[in-house]
């Protein structure tokens, strides 16, 4: 993929977004390889991680299950400074660390939080397909043994050290496309 033509594709999508017209990093991600790019352009670099998309594809509609598809921006970053398995309830810190990997009935939200906002009207924003309202997170996860399958329930799962290390890689309005 070349990162500098989806960066303009992008612009043309949202023009005047400052995330946009400060060359921010920007978050790629792929739904077919389950994989999350963080990219910088201006130095030529990406950090890639595994994640687990929806076992039902990509779709913006409320109560679809799907993973929205579309340009987003981080809305808000929670969680920072929590242990590594914290579990979250309504974005709040349980105060329950979880230990176990392989949960995959509990669908855990662990460690940090990045929510999720859709930038485009029609799409992912407002309405029947607001991402936002649908409480779309890219999230750790306590079914880390599935990560690199499309096992979610609609956001975007990722071992607890890497959404840690992604969380502390972004700001608050940087893009995340997802395709």
């Amino acid at each position: 993929m070349l990162w500098d033509e989806l960066y303009r594709q992008t612009q043309s999508l949202i023009p005047g977004y400052s995330a946009v017209a400060d060359q921010r990093p920007f978050i790629y991600i792929d739904s077919v390889k389950q994989c999350l790019y963080c990219i910088d352009i201006e130095e030529s670099e990406s950090r890639i991680y595994p994640v687990s998309t929806s076992e039902n594809g990509l779709g913006n509609r409320l109560d679809s299950h799907k993973t929205p598809f579309g340009v987003h921006r981080i809305k808000q970053k929670i969680g920072g400074g929590q242990p590594q398995g914290m579990v979250f309830k309504g974005r709040e810190p349980t105060g329950r660390i979880s230990s176990d990997h392989d949960q995959r009935l509990m669908d855990e939200i662990t460690s940090r939080i990045l929510w999720l906002d859709g930038l485009e009207k029609g799409i992912n924003m407002g309405g029947a397909y607001d991402s936002y309202s649908r409480y779309i997170y890219i999230h750790g996860t306590s079914d880390e043994k599935r990560i690199g399958q499309p096992v979610s329930i609609g956001c975007i799962r990722m071992n607890n050290s890497d959404v840690i290390e992604l969380f502390d890689n972004v700001l608050v309005n940087d893009l995340v496309i997802i395709r």
